[in-house]
């Protein structure tokens, strides 16, 4: 049996409620944790996803495809059918306990939300954070969810040590544009809750403008970044609006469904920064697009980072605190 607790996500009776999805609680039976990627398009190259799948449901999540690879759709399939990784702590400790492991920083959730949901229930992530904690392992993180907040009295001490940031995406202010766009996620003030909280604890926090969609967002660049400001973020970054695999049909559903009268303009924009196409998946192109709109895009952000302050440095975590406690497998007690 799989209980659901409540938990204040931002959103009112007046916003009306997501589409209800029955969430299935598969187990992933990986036996490794830490996956690692050799994209140049991105700045880390270790990650950690506690589970496969997201509750949050953003119709544009460029890792819904990877569903289809166990067998199920990226559509309804990827928002309820949820691998979790229960053995997800021990494994990081086996990671760890390598012979001649060298500790370089990890992300979670850079693929699917580490705080979605099911979170709420199973603290797989939570289990995770703490041998971060143990093994003075520095680690960042993405999320748009609230619930990163439960969390500060592992992350606060972490940071306070040179040993912990994150990022928080946030793609509207726009309540119903969210509401609509990411059904499930957190509320867009309650994102910028978030930034507040973990920035107020002595966390580095990014925020993420993550995508940018033509004629549905790309007006609240300057509003988002303001935002994100005031609620104490040290620096932005940004994402046009990816359609690889399956996402190019369900995005184009949903845009006819959801905002049938933008419809022709959203993707006509969108093949203006991808060379006539839905996708370019060339590296160094396919996350900033190409063209007179893109550039006009990227000019807005760098305007708006320096206009708001969000100039800060990437901050860089500490490799050197890293060590086995006593008693893990690497570090044997001493009686």
């Amino acid at each position: 049996m799989f209980a659901r607790e409540a938990f204040d996500d931002g959103w009112t009776e007046a916003d009306g409620e997501a589409p209800r999805l029955a969430t299935t609680i598969l187990k992933d039976a990986s036996r490794s944790i830490v996956a690692t990627n050799s994209s140049p398009d991105i700045s880390f190259d270790q990650s950690i996803n506690p589970y496969r799948g997201c509750e949050h449901g953003c119709i544009y999540c460029y890792a819904r495809p990877s569903h289809a690879y166990w067998g199920y759709s990226p559509g309804l399939d990827f928002e309820s059918i949820i691998f979790a990784k229960p053995d997800g702590a021990a494994l990081l400790e086996q990671h760890f306990n390598r012979p001649g492991y060298t500790p370089r920083p990890i992300v979670i959730g850079a693929n699917t939300d580490a705080w979605q949901p099911v979170e709420k229930q199973l603290e797989h992530t939570r289990d995770i954070l703490k041998v971060f904690a143990r093994y003075k392992h520095p680690v960042s993180f993405i999320t748009k969810s609230a619930l990163v907040l439960r969390d500060l009295d592992i992350l606060g001490p972490m940071a306070a040590q040179g040993l912990a940031k994150g990022a928080i995406s946030i793609t509207t202010l726009d309540r119903r544009l969210a509401r609509d766009m990411e059904p499930r996620a957190a509320a867009p003030h309650r994102r910028l809750d978030a930034v507040r909280g973990l920035a107020g604890a002595g966390l580095p926090v990014t925020v993420m403008m993550a995508p940018i969609i033509p004629a549905l967002n790309d007006s609240e660049i300057e509003a988002v970044f303001e935002a994100a400001a005031e609620a104490g973020a040290a620096n932005a970054s940004y994402v046009l609006l990816r359609l690889p695999l399956e996402i190019r049909e369900l995005f184009r559903e949903w845009l006819a469904a959801k905002r049938p009268d933008a419809a022709a303009r959203v993707m006509s924009l969108i093949r203006q920064m991808r060379g006539g196409k839905d996708y370019d998946a060339r590296w160094g192109v396919r996350g900033r697009g190409d063209g007179p709109l893109a550039q006009l895009i990227a000019k807005r952000i760098r305007a708006a980072v320096k206009r708001y302050g969000l100039t800060a440095p990437r901050a860089e975590l500490d490799i050197s605190r890293f060590e086995r406690p006593l008693g893990s497998a690497g570090q044997p007690s001493l009686f």
